[in-house]
């Protein structure tokens, strides 16, 4: 009796030793491999961040640069209680969640179509469709800003059959417009990196599975959200938080297009526009931390929300 529980036991045993050697292989490769960039990245970057937060405790303009006074957390309490920072946060948040919500759903449709695309035709696929997020995002900008524009652009002449858009159409006069082609702008440059994500993740997901499910009756509908989506889980939260985090930090589109009028200002604008327009250091520093903070905080809700098991995705579950 002892002899029969005891050998499932040992070989249990053994199963979780082999795999804690090969996570603690793969960890040590990964730190082998990133450690060189992420020393670097952490030099390049931690001086700002400590610099900011320290600029942030003072009351400091450059136009007054001998007046620097200690203010604690003045600064922050001006910001927080200031309708302006939470309107900013507002369309900040709003864009947001609008571009990776959008994203997401065309980037999965690129992807499958790459997926399922034939072999000679994938190479042509990818290379067409990364075109738009190699170009600059200043130049990207630049061109959905002549584009919409009310003079020199052509948007309002080729669809002023529309009923709701003439040649007359003031694309930046109003938020609600102005917000549209700002994410539009987004989206079109973005979808691209997001695609190829999940081109990665569908290309981890089992085909035995896919096929057993099919041979079992299920549907499209039920492959995917039974088969696919949950084993593309890690691909999807990467693709979430990498562009969720560049989209909270948003910056160069609005500048361009609207420069924050009509409602459109956002976090890194309102950040520049109080340092930079305003040469109020410490309170566009407290800005920054802010943000900053939130986008810490984003990273912490898209781990905690999709829960990850990095075991499962490497195979080992």
């Amino acid at each position: 009796m002892t002899t029969v529980t005891t050998k499932p036991d040992l070989r249990d045993a053994a199963a979780k030793a082999g795999r804690s050697d090969r996570a603690k292989a793969e960890a040590r490769l990964g730190w082998l491999l990133a450690g060189p960039a992420f020393v670097v990245m952490l030099a390049v970057t931690l001086y700002p961040i400590l610099q900011a937060f320290f600029d942030s405790l003072y009351h400091y303009r450059l136009t007054a640069p001998d007046d620097k006074r200690w203010a604690g957390l003045k600064n922050y309490e001006v910001v927080l209680t200031d309708p302006l920072f939470w309107q900013a946060m507002g369309v900040t948040v709003f864009i947001t969640i609008v571009t990776v919500v959008i994203e997401l759903i065309l980037g999965f449709s690129l992807a499958l179509v790459m997926h399922r695309a034939i072999k000679s035709l994938r190479g042509f696929l990818r290379t067409a469709i990364l075109v738009p997020y190699g170009i600059i995002t200043v130049v990207s900008a630049f061109a959905w800003f002549y584009a919409f524009d009310i003079n020199s652009g052509y948007i309002n002449h080729w669809f002023a059959w529309l009923p709701f858009i003439s040649e007359d159409t003031n694309w930046f006069a109003a938020q609600g417009t102005s917000l549209f082609v700002i994410i539009c702008s987004e989206v079109w440059k973005t979808t691209p990196f997001i695609s190829l994500l999940l081109l990665a993740g569908l290309s981890q997901v089992p085909t035995e599975l896919e096929e057993a499910a099919e041979v079992d009756g299920a549907t499209w509908a039920q492959r995917l959200t039974r088969v696919v989506l949950p084993n593309m889980k890690a691909a999807i939260m990467v693709a979430v938080l990498f562009r969720a985090l560049d989209a909270f930090r948003i910056f160069d589109n609005v500048f361009i297009m609207t420069n924050g009028a009509n409602g459109t200002e956002v976090l890194s604008l309102l950040a520049y526009r109080t340092s930079i327009g305003r040469l109020e250091i410490g309170l566009g520093s407290a800005i920054s931390v802010l943000l900053f903070l939130c986008v810490i905080l984003i990273c912490w809700v898209a781990v905690k929300l999709f829960k990850v098991d990095l075991a499962s995705a490497r195979g080992e579950g």
